[in-house]
């Protein structure tokens, strides 16, 4: 672990590699697991304003469950996250015509319908961060669906935080991105 301003950063975003390989796995993180995808307090308000325009995108299985749950769902824990479709797909979910999982969101931002790509928590994937009241923490969530995106990433030789940098700098900044670089050039020689 390191530290860089008021984040603690796991050095497995450095040292391990990952390229999503949407070929192989079919998008099954957003339709694996037992919790949607975290969210920040505006990026539940988000959801909830651009609602109207994103549910031509969706599936009528997301928007019954969004329509019954909410644009976005509180944990026991507190935390928010998209809702689910009976526990399992993420509500904002959508296929292809290969039934590779895609984002809704995202898909309405490609078509320029709404501005906001989709949560940051899904962008940065496979880094995760928790927020203490003194720093943040970002980690690799290793997921042995993605050892078909750690193989490629191996075989591309590229690294996590490389993979991630459009989301590391819409999360944390420019400059603290130029600085993980600087990180990552001096512990990797």
């Amino acid at each position: 672990m390191f530290q860089l301003g008021k984040t603690i950063v796991s050095e497995d975003i450095i040292e391990k590699d990952f390229l999503c390989n949407l070929s192989a796995c079919k998008g099954a993180c957003c339709i694996d697991g037992d919790a949607g995808a975290p969210l920040e307090a505006k990026e539940a308000q988000i959801l909830k304003e651009i609602y109207p325009k994103l549910k031509p995108f969706l599936r009528q299985e997301g928007i019954d469950a969004i329509e019954k749950q909410g644009t976005s769902t509180t944990t026991s824990f507190g935390d928010l996250e998209t809702p689910l479709i009976h526990g399992a797909d993420c509500a904002y979910v959508i296929f292809d015509d290969k039934k590779t999982a895609l984002c809704g969101i995202e898909e309405a931002y490609n078509q320029g319908e709404v501005s906001w790509k989709k949560p940051v928590s899904c962008h940065l994937y496979p880094v995760r961060v928790k927020e203490y009241s003194e720093f943040s923490a970002v980690n690799y969530d290793k997921w042995e669906i993605c050892d078909d995106a750690c193989a490629l990433g191996k075989e591309l030789q590229v690294p996590i935080y490389k993979f991630v940098k459009e989301a590391l700098i819409r999360k944390f900044g420019e400059d603290w991105y130029m600085e993980l670089e600087n990180v990552a050039e001096k512990h990797l020689k």
